[in-house]
This record gives C-alpha cells, sequence and structure tokens, in this order.
C-alpha cells in the first residue's frame, strides 16, 4: 500500500520499497571533513599544533569548532592568530602522531578521562619542521602542502541554548591573510589556482584517517570561472604585506 503527501511541488512517498533508512543515533557525526593542524602560539610564545576536523571555508573566512578548555582555543582567545596547516593524504602517520595529546597542563579532565597526555613539543613529537610566517606569530608546517595565516574576526559560542553544553565550545570565526602552497598542488598555467586532481587532502571520517580518491562524476559547478568567486578579504590581506618588516602590529 502506497500513502502520499504533497508538499509544494513534492511527493512524499512511504512504500516498503522506499523506506530504506533506519534511524540511529551515533555518537558523532564526522561524515568526512578535511584535517587541519592548527597551529597557535601561548604567551611566552611557545608554539602549539593541534590536529582538528571540524572547519569549513566560505571565501577567506573559516569556521573552527573547538573545546573552549582546550589550549588552541585558548591561545586563540588570548592572541588572535593561528595557521591553518592542511596535510596531505601521505602525512596520515605524522598527524596520528599527535593524537590523544595535548598542549594543556593539567590535561582538561574531559580528554584525561579519553587517554589524552600533555606533550610540549608537538613539532618535535609528529616530525614536523616549523617555518616562519609572514603575518602572524604561529609557525607553518613546511611539510603541509597548503598553509594559511589566518586571524580571528569573531568567537562564537555553540550550544548556548543548553545548560549542560553552554560554555564548552567555540566557534572561531578567522580571516586568512595569506595562503602557501606547495608547487606540486598548482594547477599549470595558472598562478592562483590549486588542481584538485593533485591536491590529495588527508579526510577525517567517524574518527579514521583516509585519503580523497579520484574524480567520481564531472561537476557543473566547475564551469564558473573561480575568478568569480573572489572576494574583499583577498585585497584586504594585502595590506598587510610588510607586517613584520615595517614593525607593525594588527
Amino acid at each position: 500500500m502506497r500513502e502520499a503527501a504533497k508538499l509544494t511541488n513534492v511527493t512524499v512517498s512511504t512504500t516498503a520499497a522506499e523506506a530504506a533508512h533506519t534511524r540511529i543515533e551515533p555518537g558523532i557525526l564526522y561524515f568526512g571533513t578535511p584535517v587541519v593542524l592548527l597551529s597557535t602560539a601561548d604567551q611566552a610564545g611557545t608554539a602549539n599544533l593541534a590536529p582538528m576536523s571540524s572547519a569549513f571555508w566560505l571565501g577567506w573566512r573559516g569556521m573552527l569548532g573547538l573545546g573552549a578548555k582546550s589550549k588552541t582555543a585558548q591561545n586563540l582567545m588570548r592572541n588572535r592568530e593561528c595557521v591553518l596547516n592542511l596535510p596531505s593524504d601521505a602525512l596520515a602517520a605524522a598527524v596520528d602522531r599527535l593524537a590523544l595529546t595535548t598542549g594543556a597542563d593539567p590535561v582538561p579532565s574531559r580528554k584525561y578521562e579519553r587517554g589524552y597526555r600533555h606533550e610540549p613539543d608537538k613539532f618535535a613529537r609528529a616530525g614536523l619542521t616549523p617555518v616562519g610566517s609572514e603575518t602572524v606569530r604561529p609557525p607553518r608546517v613546511a611539510e603541509c602542502p597548503v598553509t594559511m595565516e589566518a586571524v580571528v574576526e569573531a568567537v562564537h559560542p555553540l550550544a548556548e541554548d543548553d545548560p549542560k553544553q553552554r560554555g564548552g565550545v567555540l566557534v572561531f570565526e578567522v580571516r586568512v591573510q595569506r595562503v602557501h602552497v606547495h608547487d606540486d598542488v598548482r594547477m599549470p598555467g595558472t598562478e592562483d589556482r590549486i588542481d584538485p586532481d593533485r591536491w590529495r587532502p588527508l579526510i577525517m571520517s567517524f574518527q579514521k584517517l583516509y585519503g580523497l580518491g579520484p574524480q567520481v562524476h564531472p561537476s557543473t559547478l566547475a564551469k564558473i570561472p573561480e575568478r568569480l568567486y573572489r572576494g574583499p578579504d583577498i585585497e584586504r590581506s594585502r595590506a598587510n604585506e610588510n607586517r613584520f618588516t615595517n614593525g607593525s602590529q594588527r
């Protein structure tokens, strides 16, 4: 027997063959996002490097979800700057060496319960190389094919409606000021484009690490010239061209 409900231009059907979904309650909803190695600096200038994957971008703005008590969140609140280092799938082992480590001392209770331990030198632990940035104090990761220097423009609390979660997670809105890439991920014949067939990001899906497979279908959106997406933050980033050479600070 078939039942149907009319919506605006849509027919919603419920037959045995079409009822293919089962209701579940997974503990996390990490269906697959790129891994970011987020570098920050504390009040003494010591660098911290934290893997995370709760991140997305719109233009030259990024949204980063972090536990409020984490060392990275504390550094971002204090210094308002960071580097978003994007590892390729070839760096999976280095990223995994940072698992269950934190720059916070003492270790926050929630992380301690999950087996985290304090690690004062994350770069050494991962076997990665810090290199100087142009517009921010935290270093970039030399081995990452993509690094983006950024500043914090706003901080948004998450789950403020729920007393049990209130204050636990912060979402940082960052504005990218510099994008650095390895030449082998650039699109041949262009100055400012990444070749998606060369760029192999490391993906986190339900706590496991994966690579990105080949393109599965031609994209209609790819017909839009990328230059049409260029926003005012790109021009704004050039205002900091000589930030360190002239001694000015943001």
